[in-house]
């Protein structure tokens, strides 16, 4: 009797977890078909948020190939470098930007080319009269883009104790042989031949000094002219009785190999320096904007190259200080961009 109560109640345990296990297949069918609703309601969501993200996408920068070929000043070589090398790596970096240093005149002969020319020239000087009119001819659209200042700089080894102090005057007749020994300037100073040294005519560093500093006056024939920037260097640091020029970076650098003139335009003596380079500060007189030329026919057919110029004015500054320069008002680095945006 017992095992019979056992079985009916057991068959009805059996029975009503049938029941309960039928139900819940119901709600679990419903919630299954809820979830889908749900799901496809997420779905259409997602597609929101998928749109949404590739807009995001949209905003990123586009990722560029290609290669950018730079030419030109020597003096503005150590920016361009610098600037080049962080682009290549944190911005673009399937682009190729190769920078050189024939120096200003030498690298606008491999941008102004009827073809396969150079997409920027730094210069280190305005763009000549002819070589623009080249430009026109060719019909190449030129774009002068202001990056920095530099300050024309003199330098002399660093046992000259006496030269330290000069005058524009001076300096101007040392370099066009009013002066031939140092005694000559002053007689307490050396009874030493004085011995000359700077860049070729290749750079515009030299035509800036020979336009605006000489007046366009004949050098003395002895000055010892060179293409590279690290020989100048090193024939100074080597000759006591030298006195050179060139940008005020290859002095920064060498600081330990040269010494700077301090320049005395007629309020006390100013040394040249981050501080005092400015187009209205004490060392404007040999304060000079330095550029670089983008072939604007380039930057409309290659994105890469106008993407470079962009990058350069938004940058520039950034990096100006270490390469041995001062920066250009914010205000022009910014219009100059507005420029470069609307060629896109």
């Amino acid at each position: 009797m017992e095992k019979k109560i056992s079985r009916i109640f057991i068959a009805a345990l059996a029975t009503f977890l049938l029941v309960f296990l039928a139900a819940c297949g119901s709600d679990d069918n419903e919630e299954e078909s809820t979830g889908s609703d749900s799901n496809n309601d997420n779905g259409a969501e997602q597609e929101t948020d998928d749109s949404g993200s590739e807009e995001e996408e949209s905003n990123e920068p586009e990722e560029l190939s290609g290669s950018v070929e730079i030419d030109g000043s020597g003096t503005v070589f150590p920016l361009m470098s610098r600037l080049a090398e962080e682009y290549m790596l944190n911005e673009q970096q399937q682009v190729s930007v190769e920078v050189a240093r024939a120096g200003t005149s030498a690298g606008f002969q491999k941008f102004l080319v009827e073809s396969g020319g150079t997409d920027f020239n730094d210069a280190s000087r305005h763009i000549k009269d002819e070589e623009q009119e080249l430009a026109d001819e060719l019909g190449i659209e030129v774009k002068e883009l202001k990056v920095a200042l530099d300050g024309l700089t003199f330098v002399i080894h660093p046992e000259n104790d006496w030269a330290t102090e000069l005058t524009p005057e001076q300096l101007v007749d040392i370099f066009l042989g009013e002066y031939n020994n140092w005694s000559d300037i002053n007689s307490d100073w050396p009874s030493e031949t004085i011995n000359t040294y700077g860049p070729n005519e290749n750079h515009g560093t030299y035509e800036f000094f020979y336009e605006n500093i000489l007046d366009k006056q004949d050098l003395r024939d002895d000055v010892n002219l060179q293409q590279e920037y690290s020989t100048l260097v090193t024939l100074i640091s080597e000759d006591e009785n030298s006195i050179g020029f060139f940008g005020f970076g290859y002095y920064v650098n060498n600081q330990d190999k040269l010494t700077a003139v301090n320049v005395d335009f007629g309020e006390g003596p100013v040394e040249p320096s981050l501080d005092t380079i400015a187009e209205d500060g004490p060392y404007a007189d040999f304060t000079r904007p330095v550029f670089t030329y983008l072939n604007v026919n380039n930057a409309k057919e290659k994105p890469q190259v106008l993407d470079y110029a962009i990058y350069v004015m938004e940058t520039a500054n950034d990096f100006v200080a270490e390469t041995g320069f001062a920066p250009i008002p914010e205000e022009e680095a910014q219009a100059l961009i507005d420029e470069l945006e609307a060629l896109r």
